[in-house]
């Protein structure tokens, strides 16, 4: 692989150790947690207050940002103050996104320099300009006159540097001649590690961050790529920014980050919630956990890489597969949605009065209901049908036989799932089971392994992809004893669209989260929220997956949220607004969190609107671009109003600005009145 080590087990990708004072990051130091102030920097006691709350509650790396000169000045007070508190080795990090000066200032005073290449020296005004090569040339020698003051000054203070790309901030240079890509995100950042390297300077960390996981997973990639060509071994910070809050800004950045680093990259990461700052650091401890935890030798008993990567790991393209129709109006396959399955039990199932059968009244239905049938008595226990735009999911013990199935749906109305366990001896039971459900216009789950499946190959050629479709043996017994235990859930799965692929397979594949697929395991939700978003999201946004469960809940409509909520984070099905909200910090300039929560309660049932909630204009504009409204800090107290990339009202009294952004989302034709009980204010 040309941006990891391994698609199938946590191999960790080698890089430099880069010091932080005292803080080694990379190398053979752990994934190191960070997070940032929110404060103003200039109200250096509140600074301090917050900084001492974040290092106790475990992060190790804290960001202030420098937004001018005499903010930077404070952070000589600012890191005095918090070391006399105790925190000495816990170093902190100036945020420089437009003025050189405090850079220059900054770096003396403070551990690390965060710039960001998209606005450092530079500037974002969506100018649309033809740069000749000669033009090119001679914009890059400014940045190289530009930067290398600081590159030198912390070069002679032993400090370190982030050079952090934005997706929503790339200079128009960039965006002119590689556009609004993950190429130009990674391009912009090495203009400014080459002038790092020219002056012998190597204490860098690089950042490819986006509001968007697809953007963000295939930027890291690429650049990995990039430098793996040439010879670079940097560590990474890894994020995704404006995640928003709650639950879905928990999944956001699961998704994003745990993918990555499951893939063995990343050596430092902070969760970016619209929340207080110190409720982002048990989200990243457990992301980190659950990573560290499957960590592997280089060398050893292990999955290597026997053919070519079957997805295109820089851009998005989803699996071609075999259209198959389960229920009235639900088909998976080419140009559908993944389609949500939960589980249920045999006695909601043939209740009448249970609400699980069918929870049709909104946009976020059970589609397939799974239920697990342990004997003959479970089978004569079904009801005799279910809503028929819904599919039943039987789960069988293996002692179950064909006869007993056929027995008991001989008068069944509908359409049937068979899900059933196959190992490689199971040959002509696999040719019994697919006879079956062909001749009564069902349909069979066969779960099985990569392994197994090649044992198989002979019956799956001869049976077609007609009526089947694929799921990972949750027992994982088979899969213990032939591979090491380092195999994450997201390679399993990646080795059984791979081993589909040898045989020439387009049959559906079903993402089912369940005890076996969780990483260091624990009860909590959160961790639970984590290890469904790790391994639905990744394969999601690599274009893998046609039906997903979340097995891992209990309760069924819990479980049903969760599972939308999965796929709207990876942009697989769009079910609710989309909020993308930036994390509060010194230049923010109104209360992010209030504000977020207020408009959110107001537009929240707007179904496939994107709105984007910026506290400035740092990364503002260039998310915009990504949404179809924006809300953003103009100046203290002021509001701008953005359509797409383009601000269309200018410093707008806060207290006018929500009125003003919905009948700006009236205007454009994408507001719809609220449902009956649902309150929302103009």
């Amino acid at each position: 692989m040309s941006y990891c080590t391994s698609r199938f087990h946590t191999v960790r990708r080698p890089t430099l150790e880069v010091r932080i004072g005292q803080v080694g990051v990379g190398g053979s130091n752990p994934i190191r947690v960070q997070s940032m102030t929110t404060s103003d920097t200039q109200d250096v006691a509140t600074t301090v207050k917050q900084s001492i709350a974040l290092a106790e509650v475990g992060c190790e790396i804290v960001r202030i940002t420098a937004p001018n000169v005499q903010a930077a000045r404070c952070l000589k007070d600012i890191r005095a103050q918090f070391s006399a508190a105790g925190f000495v080795r816990i170093p902190l990090v100036a945020d420089i996104h437009f003025l050189p000066a405090a850079a220059m200032e900054a770096v003396e005073h403070v551990e690390k320099i965060r710039v960001n290449p998209g606005n450092y020296a530079d500037k974002k005004k969506f100018a649309v300009k033809e740069y000749t090569d000669a033009d090119y040339d001679q914009e890059l020698q400014r940045l190289h006159d530009s930067f290398s003051p600081l590159v030198l000054r912390a070069k002679a203070l032993g400090r370190s540097l982030r050079i952090g790309t934005n997706h929503g901030s790339l200079s128009d240079r960039i965006m002119n001649r590689y556009g609004d890509t993950p190429l130009g995100m990674v391009e912009s950042a090495l203009e400014f590690l080459r002038i790092g390297e020219s002056h012998g300077f190597n204490q860098m960390i690089l950042s490819m961050k986006s509001s968007n996981p697809k953007v963000m997973i295939e930027a890291y990639r690429l650049l990995v790529d990039r430098m793996n060509q040439a010879g670079m071994r940097y560590p990474l910070h890894l994020g995704v920014t404006e995640a928003g809050d709650g639950e879905d800004g928990r999944i956001k950045s699961a998704i994003g980050i745990g993918s990555l680093l499951f893939d063995g990259l990343g050596d430092t990461i902070r969760v970016s919630l619209t929340e207080d700052s110190v409720y982002e650091i048990p989200v990243a401890q457990a992301l980190v956990k659950k990573a560290m935890s499957l960590w592997a030798p280089q060398a050893g008993d292990r999955k290597t890489e026997s053919t070519p990567d079957r997805i295109d790991p820089f851009h998005f393209s989803k699996r071609a597969t075999t259209a198959l129709t389960l229920a009235e109006g639900c088909v998976v396959g080419p140009e559908q949605p993944p389609r949500v399955i939960v589980r249920t039990t045999l006695a909601e199932l043939s209740d009448p009065k249970s609400e699980n059968k069918k929870q049709k009244s909104n946009d976020t239905p059970a589609e397939g209901l799974l239920v697990s049938i342990a004997s003959v008595a479970d089978l004569g226990a079904l009801p005799p049908s279910i809503p028929a735009d819904c599919f039943l999911v039987l789960e069988l013990a293996h002692s179950l036989s064909v006869a007993d199935v056929q027995a008991a749906l001989a008068d069944w109305r509908g359409s049937v799932v068979i899900l059933r366990a196959f190992t490689a001896d199971e040959a002509e039971t696999l040719r019994a089971f697919t006879q079956f459900i062909r001749a009564h216009g069902h349909h069979l789950a066969a779960a099985t392994t990569d392994d197994d499946l090649a044992l198989l190959v002979p019956t799956l050629r001869e049976l077609g992809d007609d009526r089947l479709l694929f799921t990972l043996n949750s027992g994982l017994s088979v899969l213990s004893s032939q591979l090491s235990n380092h195999l994450h859930p997201t390679g399993r799965y990646r080795a059984l669209v791979d081993a589909l692929a040898t045989i020439g397979s387009h049959a559906p594949v079903w993402i089912r989260n369940t005890s076996a697929t969780t990483v260091a395991p624990e009860i909590s939700f959160l961790s639970r929220l984590l290890d469904a978003s790790i391994l639905t999201g990744t394969l999601l946004c690599d274009g893998l997956g046609d039906l997903v469960s979340i097995e891992t809940e209990a309760d069924f409509t819990r479980a049903t949220k969760l599972s939308y909520n999965v796929l709207q984070g990876a942009g697989a099905r769009i079910s609710k607004t989309e909020f993308v909200a930036c994390p509060s910090c010194g230049r923010t300039l109104f209360d992010l969190q209030a504000t977020t929560q207020r408009i959110r309660a107001q537009t929240g049932h707007l179904k496939g609107v994107k709105l984007a909630i910026m506290g400035c204009i740092v990364n503002g504009p260039g998310e915009m671009a990504d949404a179809d409204f924006g809300y953003v800090g103009g100046a203290p107290g002021k509001i701008n109003l953005y359509v797409g990339k383009n601000c269309v009202q200018y410093n707008i009294l806060q207290a006018e600005a929500d009125g003003r952004l919905i009948a700006l989302i009236k205007e454009h034709g994408k507001w719809t009145e609220p449902s009956s009980g649902t309150t929302t204010k103009p």
